[in-house]
């Protein structure tokens, strides 16, 4: 009965439902109640769960490969190649400094340098589950600590691709010896074979989502059955885990690089949103898992030795985090989060111990070890993240501003205007001085209480949640006017728009040609550089003010004006092909020039002088007078 599935689920889905709500209303957040609700039902407590966790484990760690997948799909290359300063900075710092460091030391302790080595690699990465769910929880995924903290968890999780490439050519007449259990195929093979296979697999996976997984989505998404897009959603990503899985190498690993491939398809927001509640249920059972899996029988035992290697890690992990942020400027609250989430040692690591074990460089003592070492971290950080929040943070500082609730909205206007800093500020007081009515929505809640306080009635929001755009009547509206600064936002809506509002004729801001394009090929109307007319209207006057009619430089600017847009469409067409692109422009410069040079040569009509100052119209009557 006790080894039935449907008694384990009850114990399971007991101890979630009675843990976590206790762990949220006494201020631990989800995650710690969960690693309690693990420890209670397992061995060492309750003892409902027994050598059967080790299995729950196997599958629980599904909720960590759809967190990596649908993390993938938020990440599109041109997304990960904007992020690349800070990936590297930050990042990249953290792996390398925190390895180096741990490497040493353990060198120094004695240990085999192989050993050291991927040991260390292992112990520098950190928790992306309970990182991510933790900041996720007290809404600071975008503060500059949960900005820093993603990056260094995505550098990470691709830092997982080398370490697993690397570790078999560690295995080459490595000293120890392991108990051989838990092989794979690429065990069995030569270790220079085995890096080749590593990066094969990568290979391959990006091909599938490339030429194999689209294809199968749109075949299947023309069924218009949404319970089969699910089951296809399901089998993308347990089909990738088992391939990686066959090779020996990490599922989550797979199934990230995925959904990197797969974040420029159109099927991005429905793999998301099919995939989320699957995600949410198995982390939780990912986190009971690893509360159960904790060797208590070898912490009691070498209670005073995991310990002290568990904080000196943890000590080691939390300074480095400190120093990289403070090199980067983060305020001091903002980094105690920053070096208190991300010091434990992650769940990537039992991957790369389980790694190391079939290639025989860690034994099966020094492996059990490290996963009770890497286990009790895990329990210990939303302790510690506890104690930041009420101990530490208090005293030093004040903590950057968490999102608040979006307002109610209670008025229905024609024009919507989303983002009103400089830019949507300027078009919603020229539209109200013209006696035209807008709802306006803003995401910077320091800015909508300073508007208001000015008088503008402004609601606070996230205008890309198609919700709350419903609520400001886009359904009655017949133009939206997207002025907000961030592109990648402005992209957001325009995508939302188009789905749920197709009626709404877009109006939106590009920060510059790039920008433009990008909107263009979403088939966005109506696009606004916003310095392409103060630019312009700058050009003007210089030419005014060296004598040119004012009637003339009107012209010539509306007629540049014209033309630079008509270089744009062209030019979109060649934006990926930099050496087409560039040849492009300067034909386009060259034709754009001779049509305003034979502009600037027409006779236009001495009477046409309206808007010339006194001065010029003077100089034209003695003109004409002396002809």
């Amino acid at each position: 009965m006790e080894d039935s599935f449907l008694f384990q689920a009850i114990i399971y889905l007991g101890a979630a439902i009675i843990c976590v709500p206790i762990a949220k209303k006494l201020g631990m957040g989800s995650v710690l109640g969960y690693l309690i609700a693990g420890i209670l039902i397992g061995p060492y407590v309750l003892e409902f769960v027994g050598e059967e966790g080790e299995d729950i484990m196997h599958f629980a760690e599904f909720g960590v490969v759809m967190m990596l997948f649908l993390i993938g799909l938020e990440l599109e290359p041109a997304k990960l190649w904007q992020m690349r300063a800070m990936i590297t900075r930050v990042g990249l710092s953290q792996v390398l400094i925190t390895s180096g460091l741990l490497f040493a030391a353990m060198v120094l302790l004695g240990l085999d340098w192989k050993v050291s080595l991927a040991i260390s690699l292992s112990l520098s990465l950190s928790s992306t589950a309970i990182v991510l769910q933790s900041l996720k929880e007290k809404n600071l995924l975008n503060s500059s600590a949960g900005k820093n903290s993603f990056a260094v968890l995505l550098m990470q999780d691709i830092a997982v691709i080398p370490i697993l490439a690397v570790l078999p050519l560690l295995a080459v007449a490595s000293p120890t010896g392991g108990d051989g259990h838990h092989e794979s195929f690429i065990s069995q093979v030569p270790g220079w074979l085995q890096t080749l296979l590593v990066i094969g697999a990568v290979g391959l996976v990006v091909l599938l989502g490339r030429y194999a997984i689209v294809p199968l989505l749109r075949l299947i998404s023309r069924t218009r059955l949404r319970e089969l897009f699910v089951a296809c959603a399901l089998l993308i990503v347990v089909g990738i885990a088992f391939l990686m899985e066959a090779v020996g190498l990490s599922p989550a690993l797979g199934t990230f690089l995925a959904g990197v491939i797969l974040a420029n398809s159109e099927f991005k927001h429905e793999l998301e949103s099919d995939l989320e509640p699957f995600k949410g249920l198995l982390l939780g059972l990912f986190f009971i898992a690893v509360g159960a899996s904790i060797n208590f029988g070898l912490i009691f035992d070498q209670a005073l030795l995991v310990i002290s290697i568990m904080l000196g890690i943890m000590l080691v992990k939390t300074l480095v985090l400190f120093g990289i942020g403070k090199t980067n400027k983060m305020g001091l609250d903002q980094n105690l989060i920053f070096s208190i989430s991300l010091n434990q040692v992650g769940e990537f690591s039992f991957v790369t111990y389980s790694f190391a074990s079939q290639l025989q460089i860690l034994d099966q003592n020094t492996t059990e070890m490290m996963m009770a070492v890497t286990a009790l971290s895990m329990t210990l950080t939303p302790l510690l993240i506890l104690a930041n929040d009420k101990l530490l943070l208090p005293r030093f500082g004040t903590l950057e501003k968490t999102e608040r609730e979006a307002d109610a909205l209670e008025e229905k206007n024609p024009v919507i205007i989303a983002g009103f800093s400089h830019y949507g500020s300027t078009v919603g007081r020229f539209l109200r001085a013209n006696g035209i009515h807008a709802t306006i929505l803003d995401h910077d809640s320091d800015r909508v209480d300073l508007l208001r306080r000015m008088g503008f009635k402004v609601y606070y929001g996230d205008a890309t949640r198609a919700d709350l755009l419903e609520s400001a009547g886009a359904h009655e509206a017949k133009i939206l006017i997207s002025a907000i600064d961030n592109p990648e936002t402005n992209l957001l809506l325009v995508e939302t728009v188009h789905k749920h509002f197709p009626h709404l004729e877009l109006m939106v801001r590009a920060k510059h040609r790039g920008d433009a394009y990008e909107l263009m090929e979403m088939d966005v109307p109506h696009i606004y550089r916003e310095h392409l007319d103060s630019s312009v209207r700058m050009g003007k006057d210089v030419l005014t003010k060296l004598g040119f009619r004012a009637h003339t430089v009107h012209r010539l600017a509306q007629n540049f004006i014209k033309y630079d847009e008509a270089g744009l469409q062209e030019l979109v067409k060649y934006k990926d092909n930099q050496q087409e692109y560039i040849s492009m422009v300067r034909r386009n410069i060259e034709m754009q020039e001779d049509l305003l040079a034979s502009e600037l040569n027409r006779k236009f009509s001495l009477n046409d002088h309206a808007w010339d100052s006194d001065q010029i119209k003077e100089g034209l009557k003695n003109a004409e007078g002396k002809s």
